[in-house]
């Protein structure tokens, strides 16, 4: 069983800070659970454009407003407590935060904990994802 609190995740080096929003990387790769678990806040009159790549995420908006703009279709949705947004298709989208904006988050394949969004938008991929499986006679 793994108990981890909010508050000593936020004041270790597992609170991850980048421009636009800050992340409490509350399980990770090296937990064995075959995906991460992430307190994220976007912070307000941001934009922060971002395209997972090598991830798939869902986010659970538990405070704040904003709104997510799908790239490839135009479409923009209004984020506000209780609605969850899906990433299933690698979707480029930007995040505009009216107020900051309270989330849960999960990644698959999990993060290491470290990662911050590269010049695409992306968090880079995991070189164990990338290795070909070894044959076995």
């Amino acid at each position: 069983m793994i108990i981890r609190h909010l508050n000593e995740i936020r004041s270790s080096e597992h609170n991850i800070r980048s421009d636009g929003w800050v992340s409490a990387r509350m399980l990770l790769k090296d937990d064995g659970m075959g995906f991460s678990f992430h307190i994220t806040t976007m912070f307000a009159g941001t934009e922060l454009k971002m395209h997972y790549q090598n991830h798939l995420e869902s986010v659970f908006v538990l405070k704040g407003t904003g709104t997510i703009e799908n790239l490839e279709t135009g479409e923009i949705h209004k984020l506000e407590p209780g609605v969850l947004y899906v990433l299933n298709e690698h979707d480029r989208h930007i995040v505009r935060p009216a107020t900051d904006i309270l989330t849960a988050c999960v990644f698959n394949p999990p993060v290491t904990g470290r990662e911050v969004h590269d010049e695409t938008g992306a968090y880079p991929a995991d070189p164990d994802m990338l290795r070909a499986p070894v044959p076995t006679d």
